[in-house]
C-alpha cells in the first residue's frame, strides 16, 4: 500500500513538473502553438479601428501580418536555444513587416502602428506578438 502511494505521488509530481515546464515555454508557443490565421484575426481586430484601416488596406495588412507570423513561428524554437540568434531574426522579420506596411499605410497610420509597441512583452497583449 505504501509503495502504491509513493508511486501515485511520483506520477503527480511528474505531471505537475511537465505542466510547469510547459508554462515556461508559453512565450515560444504563443505563435508556434497557435494558428497564425487566428492570431492574425485577433491582431487585426485591434489594429483596424486604431489605425482606421480602409477596405482596401485591410486585406493587404492582414496578409502582411499573417506572412510575418508564419515566418516568426519558424524561428520560435530559437527563443529557447539561442536568444541572440532569435533576436536577430525577429529584428529582420519585423523590419520586413515594417517595409511592407510602409507601402500600405499612410504616414500617420504607420506612426500610430509603431507607437503601439508595448514597453515589454506581455502575454495578455496580443500586439506583443508583432514586436517581440
Amino acid at each position: 500500500m505504501k509503495k502504491m502511494m509513493i508511486a501515485c505521488v511520483v506520477v503527480l509530481l511528474t505531471v505537475s513538473a511537465q505542466a510547469q515546464i510547459g508554462g515556461m515555454f508559453g512565450k515560444a508557443n504563443a505563435v508556434a502553438g497557435v494558428d497564425a490565421n487566428k492570431l492574425t484575426m485577433g491582431i487585426m481586430s485591434k489594429l483596424k479601428p486604431i489605425l482606421g484601416l480602409t477596405a482596401n488596406q485591410t486585406p493587404k495588412v492582414t496578409n502582411a501580418i499573417n506572412t510575418f507570423l508564419a515566418a516568426k513561428a519558424q524561428i520560435m524554437p530559437l527563443l529557447q536555444s539561442n536568444k541572440a540568434h532569435y533576436a536577430q531574426k525577429q529584428s529582420t522579420l519585423f523590419s520586413n513587416l515594417k517595409t511592407k506596411l510602409t507601402g500600405i499605410l499612410l504616414q500617420n497610420q504607420m506612426n500610430k502602428f509603431l507607437g503601439l509597441k508595448p514597453a515589454t512583452y506581455t502575454p495578455t497583449n496580443i500586439l506583443s506578438q508583432l514586436f517581440y
